[in-house]
């Protein structure tokens, strides 16, 4: 009983990482009429990307810091959920307590990047 009043810790990430590291992490995607769909999978090809969401659903999007759906997703806009993705709460609450700070938290990052730069310097 007490872990469900229990708060979600709070996440950091940088604040302009690419927009397929950031989907890959929180696996979310805000429509353009502002429905909020679960990502089922993701198919990288070069810069852009074919995603499927839980309600069979399947379009394109280009990998951009820049985008409609990177800074609705940092700015947290949506008018609500697909019913037919049956986000769970969990997923909800945890995406409210990430925050996105220009200089701090993590880069998102693959952990082969990440060792490159350690055996660098």
């Amino acid at each position: 009983m007490e872990s469900d009043n229990k708060k979600p810790a709070k996440r950091y990430y940088r604040k302009r990482v690419e927009l397929f590291r950031l989907i890959e992490k929180i696996k979310l995607w805000p429509s353009r009429t502002g429905v909020l769909h679960g990502i089922r999978s993701i198919e990288r090809r070069g810069d852009t990307a074919v995603i499927t969401t839980h309600c069979s659903r399947s379009f394109t999007a280009n990998n951009s810091r820049n985008s409609r759906a990177a800074r609705w997703l940092r700015n947290k806009l949506f008018i609500r959920t697909c019913s037919s993705c049956n986000i769970p709460g969990w997923k909800l609450d945890k995406y409210g307590s990430t925050r996105f700070h220009r200089s701090f938290g993590s880069q998102l990052e693959s952990e082969r990047t990440q060792q490159r730069e350690w055996v660098k310097t």
